[in-house]
């Protein structure tokens, strides 16, 4: 409720007396890791090549660490690629896809941006199924003889699939998972899953520029099976002569990785090992959403844009502010910004106007509870 003076004059509401001691809630690059500072990462292995003996045994020992966090069985490869999440996917698209039909699942923009490529780019004629921002598709109706791809966790919508459960194990086509807000906050039935991609920028809190490709067995087999119509850019090439290039599942990246980037995902690996490995990473996640949640319940003017909880992420989470438009969000976040209460909270620019603020691990409970009074006085001052 906004007070007025004796005059009747609006007063400025008052400002809370606490604010969230890392204000970070953007959903990408994310908030690094409690405790985490740049003087604490190793520097043995800058200024020297990513193909020395040190090189590699870093980048390995990187790919070991991933491999543990997220419980992926001997089964899986796991290699670091250039590009980020979108180079990891566009990567999996441009080698794999064209040996079958294509469905293409799209209910948020980074989905539909994976549409766009298979039309445009490789000319393929997928068939696509859309839904509306903060809903999903029927799942249950997807035509697995083809090659399907999705987004586990959508980022920019707030909606995830609930589960591997409409995947189904005898599928003739591959399963193309663009799972870069999922992974280490929900458990992925890998056994369902040829293709993962995913950044060390969001889950990890890590930086930007590398992806992570991972491939089961059905997918190195299409690679050695197929070879696509179009060329490939040399940072795509998966395969050399006839045969799946191993080195590049064993730290040999195709082109120059940052190990200064690599050293802040090993840090925070090693971090992510302290806290409970991803038993302590989901549960760091379902707190901090938790804790979102009833900051929402308590607000008559917040909603969730994913209504159904069932499919609501518990990373990238996505509001509904009652009668905002573009203009007033990017206003409203801008308050908390200038306050250092809150940044980077606005809703993505392809979405409905509202706000998004991201709770994955590497963010702390405490944060996002002392978070909502902020969003009270923002929509209070704006209202007054």
């Amino acid at each position: 409720m906004t007070d007025t003076n004796a005059a009747g004059a609006v007063l400025a509401p008052a400002m809370p007396a606490t604010k969230p001691a890392r204000p970070y809630f953007s959903s990408g690059p994310c908030a690094k890791p409690p405790g985490w500072d740049a003087a604490k990462l190793a520097t043995d292995s800058l200024g020297r090549s990513h193909r020395s003996k040190l090189g590699k045994t870093r980048l390995q020992y990187c790919i070991d660490l991933m491999r543990e966090m997220l419980a992926l069985p001997d089964t899986h490869r796991i290699g670091i690629v250039p590009g980020s999440d979108t180079g990891a996917f566009e990567m999996a698209m441009w080698t794999m896809l064209g040996a079958r039909g294509v469905t293409a699942l799209a209910w948020e923009s980074f989905g539909e941006g994976w549409v766009t490529d298979a039309v445009k780019q490789l000319k393929l004629e997928p068939t696509v199924v859309r839904a509306d921002y903060g809903q999903l598709p029927d799942l249950d109706k997807v035509d697995w003889s083809d090659d399907v791809l999705f987004t586990w966790n959508g980022t920019t919508s707030g909606v995830r699939v609930p589960d591997g459960e409409w995947i189904p194990a005898d599928r003739e086509g591959l399963s193309f998972a663009d799972a870069t807000s999922a992974v280490f906050a929900y458990d992925i039935p890998w056994d369902k899953i040829d293709v993962a991609t995913f950044s060390w920028q969001k889950v990890l809190g890590g930086e930007g520029g590398h992806g992570v490709l991972i491939l089961g067995p059905r997918a190195v087999e299409r690679l050695a099976e197929y070879t696509p119509a179009w060329p490939l850019p040399k940072v795509f090439r998966l395969m050399s002569k006839g045969a799946l290039a191993e080195g590049i599942f064993k730290g040999e990246t195709i082109n120059t990785p940052s190990m200064l980037a690599v050293e802040d995902a090993i840090w925070t690996l090693e971090w992510a090992r302290s806290v409970g490995g991803l038993e302590g990473l989901k549960a760091r996640a379902t707190a901090n959403a938790h804790a979102l949640d009833k900051i929402v319940a308590a607000r008559p003017w917040l909603g969730h844009l994913a209504v159904d909880h069932g499919i609501r992420s518990k990373t990238s989470v996505c509001l509904t502010v009652e009668g905002a438009d573009a203009d007033f969000i990017k206003t409203f976040a801008g308050l908390l910004e200038k306050e250092h209460a809150a940044y980077d909270i606005a809703g993505y620019r392809d979405a409905p106007p509202g706000l998004r603020i991201w709770c994955g691990a590497t963010v702390d409970t405490a944060d996002v509870e002392a978070l909502g009074p902020w969003l009270d006085w923002a929509w209070e001052t704006l209202k007054a």
